[in-house]
C-alpha cells in the first residue's frame, strides 16, 4: 500500500510556504486545522488523485471519478443513513457552561460542537463522489469536507467573506421569514457579521457589508434547509500574494466556527466540547497563481478508529434554548447530494 504521500506541516511552516508560493504565484492546494496548529500544502504539480481530490467553488477540481460511476444514479432514498448522536443529558452540562460564560460577560457567542457516528452504505470517497457543495475535499482514509460555507475570496486584490450564521427546515411554512425574524438568529447573526468586520480590517482597508443576511437553499440527504449569510470585503495591499500566509493566518479560526470575542470563546470551547475537533473547521482552498478561493471544513465526516465520525454543531447566545441548539446540531449532520 501507498503512503500517504503529503507531509504535514507545523504552523511556522504552513505560513513561511504559502508566502513563499503566494511571491512566484504557484498554483497550491492548502489545509489547515482548526487549531492552527498543522496542516497541508500541495502545489499542483504534486496533487494525486489517489490521495487527494477536491473541488473549489467550480474553479478548480481534481477528481477521481468518471461519469459512468454507478453512485450517479443513488438518489436520497438509496442511501442509508442512521446516527448515534450524542444524548441531550450529555449534551446539557456542555450547553449549561457555556451559557453561564455568557451570562459572565466572558462571550457574546459561542459556537459548541459535538461529534456523531454515521453508519451509512457509503464510504468518503462515495460521499465525496455524490456530494453536491460549492467546496469538497476528499483526503484518503481520513476524511471528506462537503462544505457551503466560504472562509475567504480574494479576488484582484478584494478579500470577501461570506459568514453563514441560523439554519431552518426549508418546509416549515413561513421558514424564510421565521429565521430572518428571530431575535435569536439576528443577534448570533449580527454579532459574528461585526467580529469577521473587525477580522477582515486586520489585513485589509475599506471594510464594508455588501450583503446583510440573504437567504441561501441548500438541498441534503434528509430534507432541504435554508441558510442565512452575509458578505464582507475590502481591499488588500498590492504586495497581498507574497503574504498570503501572514494574511490567512491572522483571520484564523474563523470566527464563523468559534465565535466572539474570539481569544476568550476558544477557552470556553475548549473546556465545554471536551474532543478534539481535528480539521473540523478548519479551512482549504485553492490559489491559482492570482486569486484565491477558500472554505470553513464544516458538513465534514472522517474515519476514526473504523468508525465515522461526522462533527457538527450550533451557536449559542444568551438567548439560546437547550432542546433547539440539540436539535440543531442533529439537524446538521447530513450531507448535501447532487
Amino acid at each position: 500500500m501507498t503512503q500517504f504521500p503529503y507531509k504535514r506541516l507545523n504552523n511556522n511552516q504552513l505560513i513561511e510556504r504559502l508566502n513563499n508560493l503566494g511571491t512566484y504565484r504557484t498554483p497550491f492546494l492548502f489545509i489547515v486545522d482548526y487549531k492552527v496548529e498543522s496542516g497541508f500544502v500541495i502545489t499542483e504539480d504534486e496533487l494525486d488523485n489517489r490521495f487527494v481530490r477536491f473541488e473549489i467553488a467550480e474553479t478548480y477540481a481534481i477528481e477521481g471519478v468518471t461519469q459512468s460511476h454507478p453512485l450517479n444514479k443513488t438518489t436520497r432514498d438509496d442511501i442509508r443513513w442512521d446516527i448515534e448522536p450524542v444524548g441531550l443529558s450529555y449534551y446539557r452540562p456542555k450547553f449549561d457552561y457555556v451559557v453561564e460564560q455568557i451570562h459572565k460577560g466572558n462571550s457574546f457567542l459561542a459556537n459548541l460542537t459535538q461529534p456523531t457516528e454515521v453508519t451509512t452504505n457509503l464510504s468518503l470517497s462515495d460521499l465525496y463522489n455524490l456530494g453536491a457543495a460549492k467546496y469538497k475535499l476528499w483526503l484518503k482514509d481520513q476524511f471528506t469536507v462537503l462544505s457551503p460555507e466560504t472562509f475567504v475570496r480574494i479576488d484582484g486584490g478584494t478579500i470577501s467573506s461570506f459568514p453563514m450564521k441560523g439554519t431552518i427546515d426549508a418546509s416549515i411554512p413561513d421558514a424564510e421569514e421565521m429565521i430572518l425574524n428571530d431575535p435569536k438568529e439576528k443577534a448570533e447573526h449580527a454579532t459574528i457579521v461585526d467580529l469577521i468586520r473587525n477580522d477582515l480590517s486586520l489585513v485589509a482597508e475599506q471594510v464594508e457589508v455588501k450583503r446583510y443576511r440573504y437567504i441561501d437553499k441548500l438541498t441534503t440527504n434528509k430534507q432541504d434547509l435554508l441558510q442565512v449569510s452575509s458578505e464582507i470585503s475590502g481591499q488588500l495591499p498590492d504586495n497581498y500574494r507574497e503574504r498570503l500566509g501572514d494574511i490567512l493566518f491572522a483571520l484564523l479560526p474563523a470566527g464563523s466556527i468559534c465565535g466572539a470575542p474570539k481569544p476568550k470563546t476558544l477557552e470556553i470551547i475548549e473546556q465545554a466540547e471536551g474532543y478534539e475537533r481535528g480539521f473540523y473547521t478548519g479551512i482549504c482552498g485553492w490559489f491559482d497563481g492570482e486569486n484565491l478561493d477558500s472554505a470553513v471544513m464544516i458538513r465534514f465526516i472522517e474515519h476514526n478508529n473504523n468508525k465515522l465520525i461526522f462533527k457538527s454543531g450550533g451557536g449559542i447566545t444568551s438567548q439560546s434554548e437547550l432542546e433547539k441548539e440539540y436539535e440543531e446540531l442533529i439537524q446538521k449532520v447530513y450531507v448535501p447530494i447532487r
